[in-house]
């Protein structure tokens, strides 16, 4: 087996839920050895998370965003707790935390701080609204990252209630967006020996998805609305009603209109005026769903879906999650798999969702138990049993 990429990368996630823990997991992945640093007692909130319970103390959701790793428990509000850390650092590479901004400067574990014991660290902070600005003291979660950053403005349908996009767009675009930046400055450390401080938050992250919403307001004036599954920038490209449901297609360009017209022997929408260019489909959008579903409720899906695909027509049936994760293209791209686990015995993971040919990504270890690896890591700092015992007395793994 080939070595990972980021092996021999030493990896301080000081990290709960889930931006920090998820970024930190795609470097794991990748080889790098991170130690998940963990408030002794519960650890991170996550293993606590969700509803329903598995036969060990860890939901499935932290199962999944913390393969990997190893994890220690440091209680940072003791002295020692500090210390064992700050030699943690002198030979780390990476440090990621997700504390309420100016929490680690309180606490002696500010970027300043550490990066007069280690000068090459790259320090990433992930927050709700950055170090910086007037927003920045406040709790962000994903929710509010949606809310304040226009991404529930346009989602949702006209007139209806507010909508959340519902998978976490804001917590994992973060996460995507931290690695991308933490290693482009790990990198420049590797050759100029100087690391940086790096500055995510859900807010930026969650605005940088806005390109084409923030582009058509900037150009245009019009402030940006929801369009429920439609698009603001061609049409038709939506979800359509047929006999037994719903499907998704787009003819999103000339050729394709055309083509589509022809196909359903719907010719006389080629004539109609409504519908001769894409800023009239666009202007004429409603006018134009009811002309297309007046063909399309007249078959089901699968005929609609095959039809077009056999034509060259991008469409798709509206899946499930099971019923995604259950298809045979899901299973050939391996995006569902199991991990042996002391605890629960075999756990279901999220595949990887990029694919190296030279080095694949490879779970190296389960997702840790609280404060599985302390021993071990002290081990690798020189402590022995006598150390932490003292460590122990000064309150360095307790509450």
């Amino acid at each position: 087996m080939k070595k990972l990429p980021l092996e021999g990368v030493r990896v301080l996630d000081i990290s709960q839920v889930m931006a920090g823990p998820y970024a930190c997991m795609l470097l794991a992945d990748l080889g790098a050895d991170v130690i998940k640093i963990e408030p002794p007692g519960g650890g991170d909130q996550t293993r606590g998370a969700m509803g329903f319970k598995m036969k060990g103390p860890d939901s499935l959701g932290f199962l999944n965003m913390n393969r990997n790793k190893r994890s220690v428990t440091l209680n940072l509000k003791s002295k020692a707790g500090r210390e064992v850390l700050l030699r943690l650092v002198k030979d780390a590479d990476i440090l990621l935390e997700n504390y309420r901004p100016g929490a680690m400067k309180r606490l002696g574990l500010g970027y300043e701080a550490v990066k007069e014991i280690n000068p090459r660290l790259v320090y990433t902070s992930i927050s709700g609204f950055g170090q910086t600005g007037p927003w920045a003291d406040r709790p962000g979660f994903d929710l509010m990252a949606q809310a304040m950053s226009g991404v529930m403005s346009v989602t949702g349908y006209p007139d209806g209630p507010p909508v959340k996009a519902g998978v976490p767009v804001a917590d994992i675009g973060c996460a995507l967006f931290a690695v991308y930046a933490t290693l482009s400055a790990y990198i420049g450390a590797k050759s100029s020996g100087q690391g940086q401080h790096v500055d995510a938050s859900l807010f930026d992250s969650a605005l940088a998805f806005s390109v084409w919403d923030i582009c058509d307001y900037w150009g245009t004036g019009k402030e940006p609305e929801p369009l429920g599954t439609s698009n603001k920038m061609t049409a038709p490209y939506q979800a359509m009603a047929c006999s037994d449901g719903y499907f998704v297609m787009g003819a999103n360009n000339q050729k394709l209109w055309l083509q589509l017209c022809k196909l359903m022997g719907r010719e006389e929408l080629l004539a109609d005026e409504r519908f001769s260019t894409i800023s009239l489909r666009l202007a004429n959008r409603h006018a134009l769903e009811l002309e297309l579903e007046k063909s399309f409720r007249l078959k089901p899906k699968d005929y609609w879906v095959s039809l077009f695909l056999e034509a060259g027509i991008p469409a798709g049936p509206i899946l499930t999650y099971p019923e995604a994760f259950g298809s045979e293209h899901a299973k050939a791209r391996e995006m569902r798999m199991e991990i042996d686990h002391p605890i629960e015995g075999k756990a279901p993971n999220i595949g990887f969702a990029v694919k190296l040919s030279g080095t694949p990504q490879q779970v190296r270890r389960h997702p840790p138990l609280l404060g599985e690896h302390t021993d071990e890591v002290l081990a690798e700092l020189g402590i022995d049993a006598a150390g932490r015992a003292g460590l122990q007395a000064q309150g360095a793994f307790s509450i």
